[in-house]
This record gives C-alpha cells, structure tokens and sequence, in this order.
C-alpha cells in the first residue's frame, strides 16, 4: 500500500501543529480543507461515498466502484501551493467538453477510478493522488462500498402536507422539493477503512460541516463504525455551520434547527464548539440554547467570502479555526 504523503518537520522546540480529521464531502468539505490547510499539514479529510449524479454516479454505475467526485474534490482542495500542484489540481479538475461518452467527465475522476483498478485498494490509490499534488494531508472515504441515501420527505404530495415519500439517491434527496425530515444509509451498516478509524482516534480535532446537512455532513454519524470512533475518541468536535439553508434539503432552517437535525441523527455525539457566522444567525440567544444541549459553546466569527454569495473565505475560517483550537487547547 502507497504510504500517506508525510508531514513537514516541526523545529525542535514549535509548538506542533494539531491533528485534524475533516468530515464532509463537495463544496463544503473543499472550503474546511481550504482553510486547515493553512493551520496543519496533519490533516486527514474522511469524505463521503454517496453521489450518484454526474460523472461520478456514471462511473459508480459502470464500474461498480465508489464514486470518486468528492474525493476529488477534497485532494484538489489540499494541493501544495506551486506551480507544480496548481497545475495537477487543475488537471484533476478539467471537466471534458465533447459530444461523446467524455462529456463532463472530469479528468481527476478517470485517473483516481484507473489507479483502483489498477491497485485493487481505493485508499492507496487516493494516497497516489495526493503524492501526485503534493497534497498537505490524507484523504480518505469514509465507506469502503458506495452507499444510497434515503430521506423521509414531507410535503410532495399535493394537499398532503403531512405525507412522508421516501426519497432514494443524493441528487434527489439535495433537490428535493419537499422537507426533509429524516435520513437512512443503505447498506446501513457499511465496512469502513481502517485507517479512518485510526484517524479519527488519534486526532486532536474533528471538524464537521460545512455542507449540504442531509446528503455530506449527517451521513457520517450514520455509519455505525465511524460513528462509534466519533464516540470514543478523545479529539474535540467542532460542528461549522453552513452560511445559508440550501435549496430544497435545508430551505426554511435556521442555525438552531441544524444542530437539532445533528442531535436527533447523533444522540451520542459530544460537540465542543459550533461555529457560526453573524449572517447566518437570525437567533443568538436560540443557537446559543442548542449549541448548550450538545455541550458545546457557539464561536461567532465573520468566515463569508462578503460578496454576497455563501461561500466561505478560506483565510477568514482558518482564522476562525485557529481562534476555536487554541482556545481548546
């Protein structure tokens, strides 16, 4: 097995960088890497295994393999910062343009499916990728088998408001136009990666979210293996909420209702601090009260990118994460 790319040295005498486990998938977990990576190079991104949309869920469907989109996403989002790893993150992220098979395939996905075929082990040819980008820290999936989401949903049926549709897949559970109430994994009980485990017993910090809350952050605590890690370890938790209620899975949540969602799916697990951005509270006193029966206090800090739109600035949340850990410490 290809070993995982190794971490710089610390001189004699620094304060060591602390041991972070990120969890998430797509966007969300690319903005969390984007900012730890400024604070650690001991860092270990645990992705979900679920997409079933695009080139990913094309690939998950012709070869049977886990679909490798996120993952993707997450070694690019870890890339070292020079001309030789912006320019392999680049080229895992060319998307193809044709009228063929090709078409928006993404070249990042066909060279992580080739290097499993190849292996016959998804975690060393992940591990082949980031040596590739230089990459500062370790991606992992966080099921060795591709999983399904399904999503109680209410509000599908017209004039049944109260109605519960089950709803299969991660792209029609994140474009659902009804409220999802509840979500299950298939298999339920998924074989998980020893060294995600490992990873996550010997961390200091376990970042959880941003992203999609549904389909990339609660699938983790679904996983009975990886949940029962989360449980045991001795790492604090940070729960990151998102910026704004996303369309379909979240419309119509507040800050407050997140944390809910996360207790009512992950009764056992112990939470250290949620942090949250002003804009995205509309309650303090609220957030504050279920941040509380979590056990966790609420850091509020200004992590939004300021032009408008959701999305994190990379230098504001390492900032955000910095402040968080040392006050941890």
């Amino acid at each position: 097995m290809a070993a995982a790319p190794a971490a710089a040295a610390h001189p004699a005498g620094a304060s060591r960088a602390p041991s972070v486990v990120a969890l998430g998938g797509g966007h969300g977990l690319a903005a969390s890497l984007s900012a730890l990576r400024h604070l650690t190079d001991r860092l270990t991104a645990v992705v979900t295994v679920a997409d079933d949309g695009g080139s990913s869920g094309r690939l998950r469907r012709e070869l049977g393999g886990l679909p490798p989109g996120d993952l993707r996403m997450a070694l690019s989002a870890l890339c070292d910062d020079s001309e030789w790893g912006r320019t392999w993150r680049d080229v895992l992220q060319h998307r193809f343009t044709s009228e063929g098979s090709l078409h928006q395939h993404a070249t990042g996905n066909l060279l992580i499916a080739t290097l499993w075929e190849l292996l016959g082990d998804e975690v060393a040819g992940l591990d082949w990728v980031g040596r590739l980008l230089g990459a500062r820290g370790r991606v992992l999936p966080m099921a060795a088998v591709p999983l399904d989401i399904v999503a109680d949903v209410l509000g599908l049926v017209p004039g049944a408001p109260g109605q519960v549709t089950e709803v299969r897949g991660q792209v029609a559970v994140a474009s659902t136009t009804g409220r999802v109430a509840t979500v299950r994994l298939l298999p339920p009980d998924p074989p998980v990666p020893p060294e995600v485990v490992e990873a996550v017993a010997t961390a200091d910090w376990v970042v959880l979210g941003p992203g999609s809350w549904f389909t990339s952050v609660l699938p983790h605590l679904m996983v009975p293996a990886l949940a029962h890690a989360l449980t045991r370890t001795a790492a604090r938790t940070c729960v990151t909420l998102n910026l704004a209620a996303q369309p379909g899975e979240t419309d119509g949540f507040s800050a407050e209702a997140h944390l809910e969602v996360l207790a009512a799916h992950a009764p056992g697990l112990r939470v250290d601090t949620v942090l949250a951005d002003p804009v995205a509270v509309t309650d303090e006193s609220a957030l504050r009260a279920s941040a509380a029966a979590l056990g966790a206090d609420v850091v509020l800090r200004t992590v939004s990118a300021g032009d408008g739109t959701p999305r994190h600035d990379a230098l504001r949340l390492a900032a955000a994460y910095r402040d968080v850990f040392a006050a941890g410490t």
